[in-house]
């Protein structure tokens, strides 16, 4: 038996290690498809099979939850939208939406709806509408939407996405997960973080659900047990708040 894992690009680095020591720990091989959350929800409601569906929101595996097609939500891990810059450009949390705005600047996001990145990119433009009169139809008319989408090029192999965007020179700043700019740094250590303002800070809670039972399950119970939760940890997210015990599955 394998267990087939659909989850969000951002967790390819976590969920490669929860593969690989879960495996080694239940002697059952895991199969992972990675993509943007909200395209992965579309193949799983137009019939794709999978056991779990770890996405970068809530939202869309609740959506599969409502349509009877899997057991409850559990958030299973949280992150945090950050800004990950080029090497050159100054800029600090308290610089961060004057420099967005700055129309010398490329901001890159990724793409609401297709991938809840973009969808958190968008809230933050929304929040700083509260500084910045007129930012939220600046910074959404400016924001360039190159990954996430259907027709998004690939995640090149081997290489960190984002670290690649702003090498390359397709983005100045990128509004990304945490995570993703903790693992765009261990390949290009130049890159900056700069983390947003707490008055505009948008959190991501990341959800889990079930679509298969018995060894779904237990997958799940690893993710959520300490070694899984450590694990995750690692590759920048912080843990899920609640402990659960066992993770539950549709009756």
């Amino acid at each position: 038996m394998t267990i087939r894992v659909f989850a969000a690009g951002s967790l390819r680095a976590a969920f490669g290690d929860l593969a690989v020591a879960f495996a080694a720990l239940r002697a059952v091989p895991v199969e992972l498809v990675f993509g943007p959350s909200g395209l992965l929800r579309e193949r799983l409601l137009a019939g794709e099979a999978a056991d779990v569906f770890a996405s970068a929101n809530m939202e869309h595996p609740q959506a599969l939850a409502s349509a009877g097609m899997a057991g409850p939500v559990r958030c299973f891990a949280r992150n945090r939208l950050c800004a990950l810059a080029a090497p050159r450009l100054r800029v600090s949390g308290a610089t961060l939406v004057e420099r967005l705005l700055d129309p010398a600047v490329r901001l890159g996001t990724s793409t609401p709806k297709a991938d809840p990145s973009g969808d958190y990119a968008f809230e933050f433009f929304a929040r700083a509408e509260r500084r910045h009169p007129g930012a939220q139809a600046a910074l959404c008319a400016k924001a360039l939407q190159i990954v996430g989408g259907p027709s998004s090029p690939a995640p090149p192999p081997g290489r960190n996405l984002y670290a690649k965007l702003i090498g390359d020179g397709a983005a100045d700043i990128f509004l990304t997960y945490y995570s993703n700019a903790v693992q765009a740094l261990r390949e290009a250590p130049d890159l900056q973080i700069v983390p947003i303002p707490d008055d505009l800070a948008v959190g991501a809670e990341f959800g889990l659900t079930l679509l298969g039972e018995c060894a779904a399950t237990e997958f799940a119970d690893f993710l959520l047990s300490p070694a899984g939760q450590a694990l995750v940890v690692r590759q920048g997210f912080s843990p899920a708040q609640a402990a659960v015990k066992s993770f539950p599955v549709a009756a």
